[in-house]
């Protein structure tokens, strides 16, 4: 099941969710831990996924999640973080 779900970003700012350059299956994650309120941004197929891994770690801290503004289809976007593989 985590295989379904990426953490693009972890503990970020929330406003980093407003960047368009991201695939549309992007979501900014809502959660508390430690009494302070936190957010990631993750890439998920299906909702349910997503759900279900934040859900299963964090239980009650768990609060939402949003959609974030990207618009980048998910199979043309090329993640900025990822190591390339040199030739």
């Amino acid at each position: 099941m985590a295989d379904k779900v990426r953490v693009y970003k972890k503990d970020c700012d929330p406003s980093e969710a407003e960047d368009k350059s991201l695939p549309y299956i992007a979501y900014l994650v809502e959660y508390s831990q430690d009494g302070m309120t936190k957010f990631d941004i993750c890439i998920a197929g299906k909702r349910v996924d997503l759900f279900d891994h934040y859900y299963d770690q964090y239980k009650q801290d768990f609060i939402t999640f949003t959609q974030t503004q990207g618009r980048m289809n998910p199979r043309l976007w090329v993640d900025p973080t990822a190591a390339t593989d040199k030739k």
